[in-house]
């Protein structure tokens, strides 16, 4: 093999390998400015929508943006959200059903907690948002709501009666309404931080935020746990391909499976959080349920 032919080799192995494994910055410069986390896309991924943090909590604010030619227009506030700072609205979701929107708001609240609340797609556009009820929201923080392709609704909640400062809920739905949350149990829930729960459309893996656990690499983790039969089994930490000595949180995935995203944050004075996508076979899912118990 010729000199230059070796050298062209190892710069082509040393790409690739690069590539392998990596997590990506969402979209810099247009949706992750360094002060924005958990992103959501619809079926196509050509509308997103995520939340502007200005670097803290006191103001959080849904955006969205469009995707024409291959890039994202600049982001504006999202129609049903609230552009006054006295409230704040988080985490949107888009359900498997591809015209459904979850998101948590504490507008008409305590301002120190959250509902849940749902929005629907119509012909010329979004709809008007409205509260899930009292069925699903308490007087407590409720936030961080998925739903699975039945229905089923996952979310966080610090209401009374849980393990510890959070615990992960399910609502399931019943002849088109919900019944009364149900806690996920202490398998998944600890004395800590349970938060954050993405639900897959086949409701047989669980995504989560862990705080304070053994295996932990740092501020917070993401973790896995898998549905055998009715149980979950005992959660996985996703490993150093995700999770970071800075806090991960805001797990989801693309409607096609094909991409997973979640948003970090490094604490500081100023909060630096970013939407990051790495593929989903990076996982190695089936790889971490195979060993699931």
């Amino acid at each position: 093999m010729k000199p230059h032919h070796i050298f062209l080799w190892i710069v082509v192995y040393f790409w690739i390998d690069a590539s392998i494994g990596q997590t990506h910055v969402v979209a810099p410069d247009t949706i992750s400015t360094n002060d924005v986390f958990g992103l959501a896309l619809n079926a196509d991924q050509t509308e997103a929508f995520w939340v502007k943090s200005w670097g803290g909590r006191d103001s959080l604010m849904i955006l969205t943006s469009h995707k024409v030619n291959n890039h994202w227009s600049t982001p504006q506030p999202a129609p049903f959200s609230v552009t006054t700072r006295k409230f704040k609205d988080i985490d949107p979701f888009f359900a498997p059903d591809g015209k459904t929107l979850l998101f948590n708001s504490n507008r008409f609240n305590d301002p120190k907690n959250f509902d849940i609340w749902i929005v629907k797609k119509q012909k010329n556009g979004w709809g008007e948002p409205s509260s899930l009820g009292k069925v699903i929201n308490s007087d407590s923080s409720d936030f961080y709501a998925t739903m699975a392709s039945n229905g089923n609704i996952y979310f966080t909640s610090n209401r009374d009666g849980g393990y510890g400062k959070t615990d992960i809920y399910v609502a399931t739905q019943d002849k088109g309404k919900y019944n009364k949350p149900v806690n996920l149990g202490n398998i998944v829930n600890t004395a800590g931080f349970e938060s954050n729960p993405y639900i897959s459309p086949k409701e047989d893996f669980l995504i989560f935020l862990a705080t304070d656990r053994k295996d932990g690499y740092g501020d917070s983790d993401l973790y896995i746990t898998f549905k055998k039969e009715t149980a979950w089994t005992i959660p996985q930490n996703l490993g150093n391909i995700i999770n970071t000595t800075h806090g991960e949180f805001c797990p989801s995935m693309s409607s096609d499976g094909n991409y997973f995203y979640f948003s970090r944050v490094k604490r500081g004075k100023k909060l630096e959080e970013n939407i990051y996508q790495i593929e989903r076979k990076e996982l190695q899912l089936e790889t971490l349920r195979k060993q699931a118990h």
